[in-house]
């Protein structure tokens, strides 16, 4: 693995990808943030060494680098995903790039579903902790003390730092942002009304299909992150009703306003 990370660090800084300081990654629905940076460079994942192809139609599939609000920084518009088939390494090798080329603090961000009800849609959350429900771990294999522990401490995964500071700003800004556990499963398939109702009772307060994998190689690496769900719809098992994709597309889009005032204000302190 470092080898192929040493080929796509040289490959990124050639093209002047050079010290970025803040590392992002836009889940669905959620690419517009990169329209605040100042981009100098951008490049198509299918061109990087070592990246696989984002397959999901709402992803751009592009790395940007620029600057927002002073700062360098490096954005994933759109993610890979354990569902499109790839392996747990492979999703999350650009966070171990990212850490290589200089990255200090890690931004994430996804759309999710409510398992909580007082929560609704079009609220943003901020992740506290979450349940990994997946059934493999990117931090299986071979033992490599050149990217942090194997067994990773996990008694706070995301930043209290940062967290302090994203809530601090919501009050400023008078942004209601709820605050609990997010909860990942493998999909690509929705859950069933059981599987929402058991979800309820472990204590998730949000459903998705990413986010953990980055969080987890993000710890093992010492790579400080946050992580923020829009809520695209209300998993209410009493009242579950076929799945919307576009409906829940266009709640991420409404509420992306929000996601990048918080975001932009937090790397402007960063």
């Amino acid at each position: 693995m470092q080898n192929q990370i040493n080929e796509t660090v040289s490959f990124l800084e050639s093209k002047g990808i050079l010290q970025p300081e803040i590392g992002i990654v836009l889940g669905t629905g959620l690419g517009k943030l990169v329209d605040s940076i100042a981009i100098s460079q951008q490049i198509d994942y299918v061109d990087i060494p070592n990246f696989v192809k984002s397959t999901v139609e709402f992803h751009s599939g592009k790395l940007i680098y620029g600057t927002l609000n002073g700062k360098k920084v490096l954005a994933m518009q759109g993610r890979f995903h354990f569902y499109e088939g790839y392996s747990m390494q492979q999703i999350t090798f650009p966070v171990r790039v990212m850490k290589a080329l200089g990255v200090k603090y890690l931004l994430l961000s996804n759309a999710a579903g409510a398992i909580n009800l007082d929560y609704k849609k079009g609220d943003l959350m901020l992740i506290d902790d979450h349940i990994d429900l997946l059934p493999d771990s990117p931090l299986v294999g071979l033992k490599d003390d050149s990217q942090g522990p194997r067994f990773t401490d996990m008694s706070a995964p995301y930043s209290s730092k940062l967290n302090n500071l994203l809530k601090q700003i919501a009050l400023k800004e008078n942004l209601i942002l709820r605050e609990g556990v997010y909860a990942a499963l493998k999909g690509p398939n929705l859950e069933t009304r059981a599987e929402y109702r058991y979800l309820k009772i472990i204590g998730a307060d949000a459903v998705g299909m990413s986010t953990v994998p980055e969080v987890l190689v993000a710890n093992q690496i010492g790579l400080p992150c946050a992580a923020i769900s829009v809520l695209t719809d209300e998993c209410d098992p009493a009242n579950l009703k076929p799945v919307n994709i576009p409906e829940i597309i266009a709640i991420a889009g409404q509420a992306e306003a929000k996601l990048i005032t918080l975001y932009t204000q937090l790397i402007q302190q960063l």
